[in-house]
This record gives structure tokens, sequence and C-alpha cells, in this order.
């Protein structure tokens, strides 16, 4: 079994995807609405948001679309992205990367749990915690 964290947009994932492949690498797959089969519900103004993202790093996967069906996307609740690094390091080059344009919910710093660990919303809204180890 596993979990994948599928993120919902506005009009944005195609920017919010190219910049997470930028942060963390990997292999991203952009498929348009327009790139699928036709679907009338679909109107010629979204056509060309992402029906598909996906950004996939060695055995994990982060997927998401923009919702052409909502009139915006609002903050998210109740979830974060949680992202664990090997260093923190690493965890403060992500960190700043994500935060970049966003805000800072909680600055980098040892806890308990981890000699790094920081929360953040980036530019798209979406709530990221990264954690060292």
């Amino acid at each position: 079994m596993s979990f994948h964290p599928y993120l919902f947009f506005g009009g944005t994932c195609r920017d919010a995807f190219t910049r997470y492949h930028e942060v963390f690498g990997g292999e991203l797959v952009l498929l348009q609405f327009d790139q699928m089969a036709p679907n009338e519900a679909i109107d010629a103004e979204r056509a060309s948001w992402i029906a598909h993202a996906a950004l996939k790093l060695g055995g994990d996967l982060l997927m998401g679309s923009d919702d052409p069906f909502a009139d915006g996307v609002g903050p998210v609740h109740g979830m974060m992205v949680n992202v664990a690094l090997p260093d923190a390091d690493e965890v403060r080059r992500v960190f700043a990367a994500l935060a970049e344009g966003g805000s800072i919910d909680m600055p980098v710093a040892a806890t308990e749990w981890s000699p790094a660990f920081g929360m953040c919303h980036d530019r798209f809204g979406m709530p990221w915690m990264i954690s060292a180890g």
C-alpha cells in the first residue's frame, strides 16, 4: 500500500508543478484537458489547464490537477504535504525555495523529532512540512 498526495489548483497547476520539479527534480508529466478525450463540460478558456500532473521522485509520486469546475480554489485546511529529506542543509534549501513568494508558518529549527523542521505555504497556497531524517 502507498499514499500519494493529490493537489488541486484553480489554473496554476502547471506553474506549481514546474516549480516543484525545479525544487525536487524527478520526472514531470503534465497533461492538459485539451490533450484528452473531448469533454463538453470543459470550456475553451480552461482547455489548456492541467488535467493530470505527476512528479515522479524515485518511488514517490506527487500528483495534482486544476479543477475546471471550481470558481477558484481556496486555502487548504486540515492537511500539509510532508517531505522528509536526508539532512538539515537540504531542508533549508527546499524550505527556502518553497517559501519564496509564500509564507512561513514555522521557520526551520531543531525539534525533538528532527534536527531541522519547518512549515510554510508556497506561493500557490499549498501547505508544506519539511524535515530532516
